[in-house]
């Protein structure tokens, strides 16, 4: 890092693995942030001072208040604020342009591919009001075919990168809920050795811990309010689009 953060950044989150990623990213970095929570089960992601600063709607994001030249940022996207971060801090993003290629391709894998797939997984399996056996199978299938391709990457090597990176933190949320996507992770011993890494990272422990009380006082699947809001349900403007993060 090149000089010490003296203000905390902002973190706009709820403890979702989309959130995952960024609290993870802070604590492996060692950066002083403070929590804003976004609670996406009552509509927060809508309110106008959220949109300033994250226009899709969604969370996470932050405000950095040492950004470039010393002036604040704000950055929305999960992939984007821990490429920023990465930047920022020099650290888990590598500078040699070789390496940085074969962390972003992983990382675009993630939020292109895994990240939509198993949230569309969780959805249909978990909290949509029909159960549609298609949809179902569909996107089951779908992320056993990606967890099949991180099993193949990391066959000869530790983590997705050529060392621990952004990569891997933003992949973490969402494969340690393989349960809930209906998976059988004994099918892919080297994403399971991975995971259990992951696992014992201090730095990643923590980040879980953020709010972690809110996740599990949030029952999604018995409340049909949140689901109408998160989904987009009956909001003017949003109706039949996703109004949030996935959990």
């Amino acid at each position: 890092m090149a000089e010490a953060q003296t203000a905390p950044i902002e973190l706009f989150y709820w403890p979702t693995p989309n959130g995952w990623k960024i609290s993870i990213m802070l604590e492996e970095c060692g950066l002083p942030y403070v929590v804003r929570p976004v609670n996406i089960a009552k509509g927060d992601q809508f309110r106008p001072e959220f949109l300033a600063i994250s226009p899709n709607n969604r969370m996470p994001a932050i405000i950095d208040p040492e950004g470039p030249g010393g002036q604040p940022i704000s950055v929305f996207e999960s992939g984007a604020i821990l490429q920023y971060l990465g930047r920022k801090t020099g650290l888990f993003y590598p500078a040699d342009e070789r390496q940085r290629v074969a962390v972003d391709e992983w990382l675009f894998w993630q939020v292109a591919g895994l990240g939509p797939m198993a949230g569309q997984a969780h959805h249909f399996r978990i909290y949509a009001p029909e159960k549609f056996a298609y949809a179902i199978e569909r996107y089951t299938r779908e992320v056993g075919r990606l967890y099949g391709v991180m099993d193949r990457r990391l066959a000869d090597r530790e983590w997705l990168g050529d060392a621990y990176s952004i990569a891997d933190m933003a992949t973490y949320g969402w494969a340690r809920l393989w349960e809930r996507q209906g998976q059988d992770i004994t099918a892919f011993p080297h994403v399971q050795r991975w995971l259990k890494q992951m696992e014992a990272r201090p730095a990643v422990q923590r980040g879980l811990a953020v709010r972690a009380d809110d996740r599990d006082k949030t029952n999604l699947a018995a409340d049909p309010a949140a689901q109408k809001i998160l989904f987009g349900l009956g909001l003017p403007g949003v109706a039949g689009k996703p109004a949030g993060s996935e959990r």
